[in-house]
């Protein structure tokens, strides 16, 4: 009997206990996570900056007209020519053999033609005489014109072999540069083989990729500049001249080639040269790019109002090298948060911090 009434009694207190707990609320902390923010700023005219090389606007492979092998190159890439100069060579030794079977063939037909002459004569003096008949002169007759026609064509040979040992020498037809060597000494070529690219530096040019999204930007330009890398102090005019109507099939992007109206003697071909293309203001925001996300329901960005996040759908106008212009859904002086936006949920608090400059970011 005592011993249930004590068991009573601690079923009592449990009870008592587990009530007493219910009725106390539990004290909840709201853990606010720390965010980097961007303050929109309105985006600066920035326009359009591209990079390319400096190229010569004419451009030939040079190549022998006949094939052989290549027993010298007299000029680096590089080199200044002039015109005539004598660029590389081709082991004469089978050229001059062709040049002497050609000329052995014009001495066999000119022989060919004095014995058919002679036959001719013989034959006519003897149908003067009634001793042969006129079809026997006439056979005699169209010998001496086949024979005339062989050395005609053996004489034309000989002048298309001279011509050809003549074109073992490689000559430049115009003053120029090397920009590259494509065979080398010691390798066999083909008639039309490459053999060395000539630039003729008097009108230069920057060879630049244009992105899908500027080409109707390149084409409304009025105004274009181009700076060399090692002299950027110099500010040269330039003209779109030529744009590929084509994209690169790997890197999408369309060759387009601007012309130095002016180009001054520190522009030298191969050189890296930065091409700006002067904009009218934009009205837009511009915020980091990794400030704009995307989950299929079109661009958004997260921004801070009294601490707590608050997701806003944007229009995106274009993507920069310093961000992304905001054109439509944002508020200048907005916070926008830069980093994690993938791992953040709308209403959540948080605490903000302010993003580095641009060049720590970096």
């Amino acid at each position: 009997m005592t011993v249930a009434i004590r068991a009573s009694r601690l079923l009592l207190l449990a009870v008592l206990a587990s009530l007493g707990a219910c009725g106390k609320a539990p004290e909840r902390t709201e853990d606010k996570r720390t965010v980097m923010v961007h303050i929109a700023t309105a985006a600066p005219s920035s326009g359009m900056q591209l990079t390319g090389e400096v190229r010569a606007r004419h451009e030939v492979e040079l190549a022998f007209r006949v094939g052989g092998k290549i027993e010298a190159r007299l000029v680096d890439a590089g080199s200044e020519i002039r015109a005539g100069q004598v660029l590389a060579r081709l082991d004469p030794q089978d050229l001059k053999l062709a040049a002497s079977a050609a000329a052995a063939q014009v001495a066999a037909a000119e022989s060919e033609v004095a014995t058919a002459g002679a036959e001719r004569e013989r034959y006519a003096g003897l149908l003067a005489r009634k001793f042969v008949s006129q079809a026997a002169f006439d056979t005699r007759q169209h010998a001496l014109n086949a024979a005339q026609a062989r050395l005609e064509q053996a004489r034309a040979q000989r002048s298309i072999s001279a011509n050809q040992a003549d074109y073992g020498s490689l000559r430049a037809d115009f003053p120029g540069v090397v920009a590259a060597v494509l065979a080398d000494a010691g390798q066999v070529v083909g008639a039309g083989q490459a053999v060395l690219r000539i630039a003729r530096p008097e009108e230069k040019e920057v060879l630049v990729a244009v992105p899908e999204g500027r080409v109707a930007s390149l084409r409304q330009a009025e105004k274009i500049t181009v700076r060399l890398w090692s002299a950027p102090e110099l500010a040269i005019a330039g003209k779109l001249r030529e744009l590929g109507a084509v994209a690169d099939p790997q890197t999408r992007t369309y060759p387009a080639r601007i012309s130095l109206l002016e180009a001054p003697a520190q522009a030298m071909l191969g050189m890296t040269a930065s091409v700006s293309l002067d904009a009218a203001p934009v009205a837009a925001l511009v915020v980091p790019l990794a400030a704009v996300g995307d989950n299929g329901q079109g661009p958004f960005v997260w921004v801070v109002e009294a601490g707590k996040l608050r997701r806003v759908a944007v229009r995106v106008g274009n993507f920069r090298a310093d961000g992304a212009e905001i054109v439509g859904g944002l508020r200048g002086g907005e916070a926008v948060v830069i980093a994690g936006i993938s791992q953040l949920i709308e209403g959540q608090a948080v605490v903000t911090r302010p993003a580095p400059a641009p060049a720590a970011q970096r």
